[in-house]
């Protein structure tokens, strides 16, 4: 991707733009975004995801005895009418089900994919909405279909109402508003209060972006050092055969400590072991992402694809797939973050590939991480 040169996505801005003077900073309307959009998913499309095991949705009404909530599988005999007003059913993850949403987030990916979360979207009746709330991620909101009103604010008052099944703000203030069409696009970072409401049918998709939490972070890098701590030898055993007794029992020997230091100490002596640990975790694929393998091994010599569900990354010394990791240098690394990027190689970069890497593909392909051109 060109990130210098102007886009209707982003208004005309440049992805260099829009990053240094939105991202992370401020909200950004951009009307037309997408020109003449038509979506490739339509109402019938979502009611069946919302239906399937496997798929991530939730089912919000706003009534008179006030909110209620039900998580997935959503048969369609389970929604309400949708001559009923002010409910919503939200599909989560519908790039990792269908190819034409999948291909629409390509255009995002001027954002790092280390970033990249997925495609919610959301279909609301006549005055349906979540109610006023906060996220704490980067999110584009494209109006797919119908119209949706945002009301939003730079929120400091982040209270929420009690006994409610959402996460509602208590004191919503908005600061300004904007009635979206299909094709619009709003950006807003994280925190930034809204409420958007429906006004007759309306279909709104949300490409989100996440941002590790710290402590989400420490533990799956700490389990990990806890993994290479063992079968780096985890069974040896504290020994103090030169103990003393002691008449201050509670108090843990000195000993120990320094023993639980040289543990942590010899873990890290691999200096990448962190930077695998790290590209293991963002390429993960979350729990309700499963693979359909083959057992035939399939021809690749023509070029390969990845699979929509399948999450590719890279950093100097390894290549990252779907929570596995590979150590790679020279051509095989070149190829192979040219597949991370692109998401596909033609014929004779895979005969470019060593016979390693190549067998590598082959797994992959076996394990229905990608496919055969």
């Amino acid at each position: 991707m060109n990130t210098e040169q102007p886009l209707a996505l982003l208004g005309g801005l440049s992805p260099s733009q829009f990053m240094k003077r939105h991202w992370q900073k401020r909200p950004m309307l951009v009307r037309n975004a997408i020109p003449d959009f038509v979506p490739c998913v339509d109402r019938a499309d979502l009611v069946a995801l919302a239906g399937e095991e496997g798929v991530e949705s939730r089912l919000i009404v706003d009534s008179a005895k006030g909110w209620k909530m039900k998580h997935g599988p959503l048969p369609k005999r389970s929604l309400p009418p949708f001559s009923q007003k002010k409910w919503t059913f939200l599909v989560q993850g519908v790039d990792l089900h269908h190819d034409g949403v999948h291909d629409l987030l390509q255009q995002f990916r001027f954002v790092p994919d280390a970033r990249l979360d997925d495609v919610m979207i959301s279909y609301a009746t006549d005055g349906g909405g979540v109610g006023p709330h906060f996220d704490s991620y980067d999110v584009f909101l494209l109006q797919a279909h119908g119209q949706r009103r945002w009301r939003i604010g730079r929120q400091k008052d982040l209270s929420l109402q009690p006994n409610v099944p959402l996460k509602i703000l208590q004191n919503f203030e908005a600061e300004e508003e904007f009635l979206l069409n299909p094709g619009d696009m709003l950006y807003l970072p994280p925190k930034y209060a809204h409420d958007g409401v429906a006004e007759g049918e309306c279909m709104t998709w949300s490409i989100g972006f996440r941002a590790p939490q710290k402590g989400e972070l420490a533990r799956e890098l700490l389990l990990g050092l806890a993994d290479e701590a063992f079968e780096g030898g985890g069974d040896v055993l504290y020994r103090d055969a030169h103990q003393p007794a002691v008449d201050t029992p509670a108090a843990i020997p000195a000993a120990m400590g320094e023993f639980a230091r040289q543990v942590v100490e010899k873990a890290l002596q691999n200096p990448l072991l962190l930077d695998s640990l790290l590209g293991e975790y963002l390429t993960e694929p979350k729990s309700n992402v499963w693979f359909d393998g083959i057992d035939n091994e399939p021809d690749l010599s023509g070029g390969v694809q990845l699979d929509r569900r399948t999450k590719m990354m890279y950093d100097a010394k390894h290549v990252f797939i779907n929570g596995d990791s590979f150590r790679v240098s020279g051509r095989d690394a070149r190829i192979l973050r040219i597949l991370a990027d692109d998401r596909r190689i033609p014929r004779l970069q895979v005969k470019a590939l060593s016979p390693q890497a190549q067998a590598a593909l082959l797994d992959w392909a076996c394990s229905g991480w990608l496919r055969a051109i």
